[in-house]
C-alpha cells in the first residue's frame, strides 16, 4: 500500500479560490492522501466555503486557528497530519493531477532526496512559465529557487524548526535552506506541476516589501548554512555577499547560534529575544565613528557585557556568549546572551505603587544590594528603573544591560550615594532606601537619603517628574 501523503493548505481571505483549489488536490491520480486545510482566522466566507467542500470529500479536514500568519498555519497543520510525505499548496494555487504521484515516486525511491519541485506555470494577472536558474545550494544561500509547493518528508521536518513565523516574507525559502542543512539533493520534475496565481494583493509582491527583515532573519537561523556557501553573512545586495564577505569578520565566544531563534520579547532601539530561559540581546548598529572605535580600539557593548558578567558573579544573569561581526574592522552587530533572570520584577513596578506587595522589604532589599555593588567597587553607570530586578519577595536582587559598569578600588561618596539619582521615586522610598543601604556601609541613614533627595538627575528635576 502506498503511504500517506498530507497536503497542507493555510488559508485566508481566500473564499473565490480555495474550491479551485482543493479541487486540483482531490482529483490528484495519487491515493491515499489527507488535505488538511487550517482557515487562519479568515474575515470573509473562506471556512464556511472550505468546510462545505470538506463535507462531500472524506479526505479533506478543515482546522480553524487564531488568525498568526501562514507560517504558523502551516506548522500546525503539520503537526495535525498522519502522512509520511508532506505537499503545502496555498489556497489560490492549482496542481496537476499527476504531481503528487510523481513527486512520491521520487522521494520513495531515492533516499538521498531531499526536496521534490516541479516546473511552473503563471494565471491571472500573469501568463507564462516561471523560469528559475539550475538548483545549486550555493545559489539557495542568495535567493529562493523553490515555490512553497514542493513536496518532502515530515521526518525531515520534524529535525527543523518549522515554518518561520517571525517574517512574514519567504518563508517558504527558509524551510528550504533548514532541509537542506540536513544534507540530501534536490530535484525538479521536468513538468509543469504547479499553476501559480499572481494577484494585486498576492503575498509574492507583498514581500518585497520585507526584504531586509528577511535577510535579517535567514542569517540569524543559518549562520552555518550562510558561512559554508557564501563565507559569511548574506548582506542586503545579495549578489555581493561572497565579495563582501572577504572583508568581513566574525568573533563568537560561547554557544550563541542556536539562542537566536527566540521570540521577539522587546524591540525598540536594541531587540531581546528569548528562548529556552537565554535571552538575547541585540545592540543596534552603531554610527560610524562608535563602529571604528569599537571594531579597532575599544570594547563592543557586547563583549563588555558577557566579560562584566563573568566578574559580577550572581550579581546579573549568568552570561551564556556574546558574539560581534566587523566589515573592514568596523563593528556593525553585536550580540549578548545570558540567562533569563529568576527576578521577574523591576524596580519602575515600585514606582507610584505604595501599596506594592512586601514593598517595604524590596526596597530595603534593593539599598543592601546597592551598598554590595559598590562595596565591591562597581559603579553602574545606568542604574535605573529598568535596570534593576528583583524576584517576588526580595530576597534575589539582579542588575542587567551591564555595558556602562565601571570597577575601581575604591569609590568615593559621592560616586556611591550619587548612584541612586535615576531612581524617580516617592520620598518615602527613597527613606526605605537609604536605610537598606546605610545597614551596610555604617552611615547615618538620614544622612544618605538627604543627599540622594537633594541630588536627583538633572534630567528628571528639569522635567520636573522627581515625585519628591
Amino acid at each position: 500500500m502506498n503511504p500517506l501523503v498530507s497536503v497542507i493548505v493555510p488559508l485566508y481571505n481566500a473564499a473565490p479560490f480555495i474550491v479551485e483549489a482543493l479541487e486540483s488536490i482531490v482529483a490528484s491520480t495519487y491515493r491515499p492522501i489527507e488535505v488538511i486545510v487550517m482557515d487562519d482566522g479568515s474575515k470573509d466566507d473562506s471556512l464556511r466555503v472550505a468546510q462545505d467542500f470538506a463535507s462531500a470529500h472524506p479526505e479533506v479536514r478543515v482546522l480553524h486557528q487564531p488568525n498568526s500568519g501562514a507560517s504558523a498555519a502551516r506548522n500546525n497543520a503539520i503537526r495535525a497530519s498522519r502522512g509520511e510525505y508532506i505537499l503545502p499548496v496555498d489556497a489560490d494555487n492549482r496542481i496537476h493531477p499527476l504531481y503528487i504521484e510523481e513527486a512520491e515516486a521520487v522521494l520513495a525511491s531515492r533516499p538521498e532526496v531531499r526536496v521534490v519541485s516541479c516546473r511552473a506555470e503563471f494565471f491571472g494577472d500573469r501568463t507564462g512559465e516561471w523560469i528559475t536558474p539550475p538548483f545549486s545550494k550555493q545559489l539557495l544561500a542568495r535567493k529562493n529557487m523553490i515555490d512553497t509547493c514542493a513536496m518532502y518528508r515530515r521526518a525531515d521536518w520534524d529535525q527543523t524548526l518549522g515554518y518561520m513565523t517571525t517574517c512574514a516574507a519567504r518563508e517558504d525559502w527558509d524551510m528550504w535552506l533548514s532541509l537542506f542543512e540536513l544534507g540530501g539533493e534536490f530535484v525538479r520534475l521536468p513538468d509543469i506541476r504547479l499553476y501559480y496565481r499572481v494577484r494585486a494583493g498576492s503575498k509574492r509582491v507583498q514581500d518585497r516589501a520585507l526584504k531586509r527583515k528577511l535577510i535579517d532573519e535567514i542569517n540569524r537561523r543559518h549562520p552555518a548554512y550562510m558561512q559554508r556557501y557564501l563565507g559569511g553573512k548574506l548582506h542586503y545586495h545579495r549578489s555581493w555577499s561572497r565579495f563582501l564577505n572577504l572583508f568581513y569578520s566574525a568573533k563568537q565566544v560561547g554557544e550563541f547560534d542556536r539562542w537566536q531563534q527566540g521570540e521577539v520579547i522587546f524591540s525598540r532601539r536594541n531587540i531581546l529575544r528569548l528562548t529556552e530561559g537565554v535571552v538575547v540581546k541585540q545592540f543596534a548598529i552603531p554610527n560610524l565613528l562608535r563602529g571604528l572605535w569599537y571594531g579597532l580600539l575599544g570594547r563592543s557593548k557586547a563583549r563588555r557585557s558577557y566579560e562584566y558578567a563573568q566578574w559580577m558573579q550572581g550579581l546579573t544573569p549568568a552570561p551564556v556568549a556574546y558574539r560581534e561581526e566587523r566589515m573592514c574592522g568596523i563593528l556593525r552587530d553585536s550580540w549578548y546572551a545570558c540567562r533569563e533572570s529568576e527576578c521577574r520584577h523591576t524596580f519602575n513596578e515600585l514606582i507610584g505603587a505604595p501599596q506594592y506587595p512586601q514593598r517595604k522589604q524590596i526596597l530595603q532589599a534593593i539599598g543592601r544590594f546597592t551598598a554590595e555593588l559598590h562595596r565591591r567597587g562597581i559603579l553602574h553607570r545606568d542604574y535605573s528603573g529598568g535596570n534593576i530586578l528583583f524576584n517576588d519577595d526580595g530576597s534575589c536582587i539582579q542588575v542587567i544591560d551591564l555595558n556602562r559598569i565601571r570597577f575601581g578600588r575604591h569609590l568615593s561618596r559621592e560616586q556611591r550615594l550619587g548612584n541612586f539619582e535615576r531612581l524617580n521615586i516617592d520620598r518615602e522610598a527613597l527613606h526605605l532606601i537609604a536605610d537598606g543601604y546605610a545597614s551596610v556601609t555604617g552611615e547615618d541613614a538620614n544622612q544618605v537619603a538627604e543627599y540622594i533627595i537633594a541630588h536627583r538627575w538633572y534630567k528628571h528635576v528639569k522635567q520636573g517628574i522627581t515625585n519628591l
